[in-house]
């Protein structure tokens, strides 16, 4: 077996409610969530957020809006909508069950 291919794997079923839970805080730019992805280590690239934002979008589950930016083009900053809350909370649900299988079951 892979052990990169296991690892990657594992990262990427965390990855949309980590994204989530950045966006819930607030309203961010995606060079924010990439930087708070980094420092908690979980390097994520525009290559593979831009898709995910889109898909989210497209899904209902977030919105944006585009700021004037004075170094620069305009940006897009991105916020949940109610449907995005529901869906963050549902994942926060299974997050929270599997998080404490998995601290039972490698305790033994």
């Amino acid at each position: 077996m892979n052990i990169e291919n296991t690892q990657s794997q594992l990262k990427k079923g965390v990855l949309e409610y980590c994204i989530l839970s950045i966006i819930m805080n607030g309203e961010v730019y995606p060079s924010e969530i990439i930087e708070k992805m980094k420092a908690a280590n979980l390097v994520i690239l525009e290559g593979t957020l831009y898709p995910l934002l889109t898909r989210l979008k497209n899904a209902d589950l977030l919105s944006y809006r585009w700021v004037e930016s004075n170094s620069g083009p305009p940006r897009k900053y991105f916020s949940l909508t109610d449907k995005g809350s529901a869906f963050y909370a549902e994942l926060q649900n299974t997050w929270m069950e599997i998080n404490n299988a998995v601290q039972i079951i490698t305790k033994n």
